[in-house]
């Protein structure tokens, strides 16, 4: 089965506490009309006490329009995604030119060329890297991607894999929007990347390798494209979120995930690791609930949302990668990645210790 190398992750420099930011909020938005005490309630039920930035807050009081917002996008991406790159392949003390698939996932600018394709002309990756640019994923893509470069190497065991994720979620802040859904966002998401590399069973670094992804399966739930997403506007991407998230986790996603582990003679009680993107609170609850977990099972995920918020399809990436660290697990444990996303719909991958 093909193996998680190494990972490694990336923040911009800026560090602000939650109170710094929604006291910055609150005054911007007093203005106009803001109900300050469903504000102050949102802001502390989403339980993060801090977030990283692409740029100084001050800085962001003057951005007044997509493409202003846009250009700082790809310019702050390409240096964070840049830098986590290097920092992965030097972890493994591989070239960039024995990689032959780059992948790059993002859900918060818009590029063309694409991300990955801007990094080909920093870094010195073969000219026939393959490469897959992803969009529109969303939080599902962090363990989309492990997914699919899995998928990749299953027919080119002895090839390697990197997946590159960099959300900036603070540069789609809809400053004229008081809306539930955008207070809530306002509150909730941060800004950083990470970089996995992955290789083939039959690399000479697959025994080096801590973890491999055994299988992945997509959870797609019909007519719920209202749930989450965005909404492309003249002033950029506004957030679509529903109250509905927490439903679908609880109800409609544990029947498919004990299909999937069927099929490997496996039930829900023999998994014991889940690592799980941080969508929120509720949802983290939901999840826990609606699988029936022991108490505490998503306390990292917990962790990663109250030290640097949600990170879109960062999150997970980064909470796997402080799992590896950690060495919590050992050979033969079963684990599960599992994130959601715009679809609405789900991915999971198995992982074996």
């Amino acid at each position: 089965m093909p193996r998680i190398l190494a990972l490694a992750h990336a923040f911009p420099p800026h560090y602000c506490s939650q109170d710094e930011l929604s006291s910055a909020l609150r005054i911007a938005w007093q203005d106009q009309g803001l109900d300050v005490a469903i504000f102050d309630r949102l802001q502390r039920n989403v339980q993060v006490q801090g977030r990283y930035l692409a740029r100084p807050l001050e800085e962001y009081h003057h951005f007044n329009s997509f493409t202003q917002t846009n250009q700082i996008w790809q310019e702050e991406a390409l240096h964070l995604g840049e830098q986590v790159v290097r920092q992965v392949l030097d972890q493994a003390q591989l070239a960039a030119d024995q990689v032959q698939l780059l992948m790059s996932t993002t859900v918060t600018g818009i590029a063309v060329p694409s991300l990955e394709a801007r990094l080909m002309n920093r870094l010195p990756f073969a000219p026939t890297t393959r490469r897959i640019p992803l969009f529109g994923l969303g939080c599902l893509a962090g363990t989309a991607g492990i997914a699919r470069c899995a998928d990749y190497l299953q027919a080119y065991p002895t090839h390697t894999a990197l997946l590159l994720s960099v959300e900036l979620c603070s540069l789609t802040l809809q400053k004229q929007d008081l809306s539930v859904a955008n207070l809530i966002a306002s509150g909730l998401f941060g800004d950083g990347a990470a970089a996995v590399l992955l290789v083939g069973d039959e690399h000479p670094l697959a025994s080096a390798a801590p973890v491999g992804v055994l299988d992945s399966c997509s959870v797609f739930f019909p007519d719920s494209e209202e749930v989450m997403g965005w909404e492309v506007s003249a002033s950029g991407l506004k957030i679509v979120l529903s109250p509905g998230v927490p439903h679908y986790t609880r109800e409609a996603l544990p029947g498919p995930l004990k299909d999937f582990l069927a099929k490997h003679n496996l039930k829900l009680g023999e998994i014991r690791h889940w690592v799980s993107h941080p969508g929120g609170p509720k949802v983290i609850d939901a999840l826990e609930e609606g699988l029936m977990l022991p108490a505490g099972t998503l306390n990292r995920t917990r962790q990663s949302l109250a030290e640097i918020g949600n990170l879109s399809s960062t999150s997970v990436l980064i909470i796997l990668e402080e799992w590896l660290r950690d060495g919590i697990a050992k050979p033969g444990d079963w684990g599960m990645m599992l994130s959601m996303g715009p679809g609405f719909c789900a991915e999971a991958a198995l992982l074996r210790w």
